[in-house]
């Protein structure tokens, strides 16, 4: 089962860090990363900016001055995972979600992707 994390930092950086450290933990074996989607807004900027990194993830509108990392992983080895983050200041919101959760999650991302990207909202058949 797949559980979805949101890590929100006080600052534009936080997120690339974290994100990082999850990737240098994937290659370790001590979680798997499914998919990720980094959302950072420098203070002064318009509007904040998205990495979407594997497929697309919804990014939700944070604060300017801020950052967050939308994380989609499975088979953590939480002490080693939690060790690894501990220095850092985040806020974090999780939930599991079940295979078939985790399917309709991912169609609701690629749905809200291709309407930004052709300026259109796709039909959903009944």
């Amino acid at each position: 089962m797949a559980t979805v994390t949101v890590l929100k930092f006080s600052n534009p950086q936080g997120a690339a860090e974290a994100l990082h450290t999850v990737q240098d933990l994937d290659k370790q074996q001590l979680i798997e990363l499914i998919d990720a989607a980094l959302i950072s807004w420098p203070a002064g900027k318009k509007s904040p900016t998205t990495k979407l990194l594997l497929t697309p993830l919804l990014a939700m509108a944070i604060e300017e001055g801020t950052s967050a990392v939308f994380l989609i992983t499975t088979d953590a080895v939480l002490d080693r995972v939690a060790d690894a983050m501990k220095a850092m200041k985040f806020e974090i919101f999780a939930t599991s979600l079940s295979k078939a959760q985790e399917q309709t999650l991912r169609e609701a991302f690629a749905e809200n992707e291709m309407s930004r990207s052709d300026g259109t909202t796709p039909r959903r058949s009944p």
